[in-house]
């Protein structure tokens, strides 16, 4: 897909710029973003507000999802429609997110080509700059069809 996923999450989703994410890789269902260490999303305790952190994570999914399922944003809007976070370990510094679709993507398109509204799920791992597992996300999106 000759989509630039980084590029277009960061137009469309104001809040991803607010917050200074940085996409370093998205393709075949994955997605690797960062979180730079910046005082203005810090919480009381000197790490990445927990909401900075769900942010992150969320981008990361939606660049997973949209790298293989982007060409189907004629037919249907993605949305998110739930999420499991554990926050692990305390977060300081910069922080990775790695995103995975857990989905087939022909299984995605059949279910919108039978008129249906496809739910699915794209986990994250978040790590600090150690590479340690500082907290996990599930993210469950939806492919809502336009209506005609």
């Amino acid at each position: 897909m000759s989509l630039d996923v980084g590029a277009l999450l960061l137009e469309t989703v104001p809040f991803a710029r607010t917050v200074g994410i940085v996409f370093d890789e998205v393709g075949d269902g994955r997605a690797v973003c960062r979180l730079p260490d910046r005082e203005d999303v810090r919480n009381h305790v000197a790490g990445p507000h927990a909401g900075a952190l769900f942010t992150l994570a969320e981008t990361a999914s939606g660049a997973a999802m949209l790298s293989l399922l982007g060409d189907e944003l004629g037919r249907a809007v993605p949305l998110t429609t739930g999420a499991r976070v554990e926050y692990r370990k305390f977060a300081k510094g910069e922080v990775r997110a790695e995103a995975r679709l857990l989905a087939e993507r022909k299984a995605v398109a059949a279910e919108l080509d039978a008129g249906g509204r496809p739910e699915f799920e794209v986990a994250v791992e978040l790590t600090d700059g150690d590479g340690v597992v500082v907290s996990t996300v599930a993210i469950t999106w939806t492919l809502r069809p336009h209506r005609r």
